[in-house]
């Protein structure tokens, strides 16, 4: 007989999120060259051991002068990027010069060619102050600044400012492996004729882009019909290639839902059934060998929203990111009416001028996939009677 711990009670979103995420350890780190790691996450510090610019700089294309009063001078040769003036430059006689190349010795100021009258091997240069148009070396970053800390996520500026220090590889920590499986016989895939009784799959394809955004690896989606072999032949294989699994459906309690049953039979530990959400309350999350498994209800909303407040954290934390979401205060733009018993994730849209508002993008249906067309956040609206009111505050997980 399969034994299957029970929890005397639905969680609230935070309990459940900190449940998922005290099973959450980071992975291994592996070398990534720069060029690939957009969107990888930084597993190790970057520590300067150069200057950043490496040498004065000219920010301008004009003349490098010592700086004075103005003055005829005659000019003496030229410092472009990548050939440097190779004398020292003596009061009284100028370099012509390109942004970005050394400044010569000796020079203290840059002319920019448009302040200039340049007859060719002599120059016109007003009143020039010393310092102007430099930039110095080390300005930027110095020998063993911190530039990048480890659970960086590797944006363009991130991947500028390594290879600017001249790192050709990043530490970075391994993408999670993600194997997602959609259940129900009714499912069909895009393309195919549906059969009566039928709805074409969907779950699959927002799933896997939640993953692909999430920074992860997506191993595979299979579908399992609603039956015990088919539910255990899929679990089984994606327990054994992935460091998540998501389920989609047959998470409930109906004689067609096998999955806790499975996950059990499976060696999977549950940690959490049920949660205070609306949509969402059959959330499910257990935990085998490290393997970390979601069991996401089958409506198309319920899945997006619990991927987002649970697994979404948790693809984070195995990448040693911060797992915390990004979210804002707004008003709402209008009324919501709350829940008794649960938490509610309104799709809302943002907008505002000065003041921030949230706007729900329609009805809010969990198998209404277009309340997500548009939605810029999850306005997280608290258990209670009554209504929250137009003007009033709520807290918006951004997605």
């Amino acid at each position: 007989m399969s034994y299957i711990r029970r929890v005397s009670r639905p969680l609230a979103i935070e309990e459940a999120r900190e449940r998922v995420l005290a099973e959450a350890r980071p992975l291994a780190a592996e070398d990534v060259p720069v060029e690939r790691a957009l969107g990888r996450v930084l597993a190790a510090e970057v520590v300067a051991d150069m200057q950043v610019p490496p040498f004065d700089s000219s920010a301008m294309d004009g003349f490098a002068v010592v700086a004075g009063p103005e003055a005829d001078l005659p000019v003496v040769g030229e410092s472009r990027a990548g050939h440097p003036f190779g004398a020292r430059l003596e009061p009284g006689s100028a370099v012509r010069i390109s942004t970005g190349a050394v400044v010569p010795e000796g020079a203290d100021a840059v002319v920019p060619v448009e302040r200039t009258e340049d007859a060719g091997d002599r120059v016109r240069v007003p009143e020039t102050r010393q310092g102007a148009n430099i930039r110095y070396a080390g300005e930027d970053v110095r020998p063993g600044d911190v530039v990048l800390r480890s659970g960086t996520p590797l944006g363009p500026a991130e991947l500028g400012v390594a290879a600017s220090l001249g790192h050709a590889v990043l530490a970075c920590a391994n993408r999670p492996r993600v194997a997602l499986v959609v259940t129900g016989d009714e499912l069909a895939r895009p393309g195919e004729p549906l059969e009566p009784g039928g709805i074409y799959s969907s779950n699959g394809y927002a799933l896997a882009a939640q993953v692909e955004r999430a920074g992860a690896a997506l191993t595979g989606v299979e579908s399992a019909p609603d039956t015990a072999d088919g539910t255990r032949a899929a679990l089984a294989g994606a327990l054994g290639e992935a460091d998540v699994v998501c389920v989609s459906g047959g998470v409930s309690v109906g004689p067609h839902d096998h999955v806790r049953t499975t996950m059990a039979e499976l060696g999977v530990e549950e940690r959490f059934w049920g949660v205070r959400l609306r949509p969402g309350k059959p959330t499910w999350f257990g935990v085998r060998d490290g393997t970390l498994a979601f069991g996401l209800p089958g409506n198309p909303v319920s899945a997006m929203v619990t991927f987002q407040l649970f697994v979404r954290p948790a693809l984070a934390a195995l990448q040693g990111a911060d797992p915390a979401a990004r979210r804002v205060g707004a008003v709402l733009a209008e009324e919501v009416r709350r829940n008794p018993g649960r938490e509610q994730a309104v799709r809302v849209r943002l907008g505002g001028d000065g003041e921030l508002r949230a706007t729900p993008t329609g009805p809010q249906g969990s198998h209404q996939l277009t309340s997500m067309l548009g939605a810029d956040g999850l306005a997280l609206i608290p258990a209670g009677e009554g209504a929250l009111t137009a003007g009033d505050t709520v807290e918006v997980e951004l997605l």
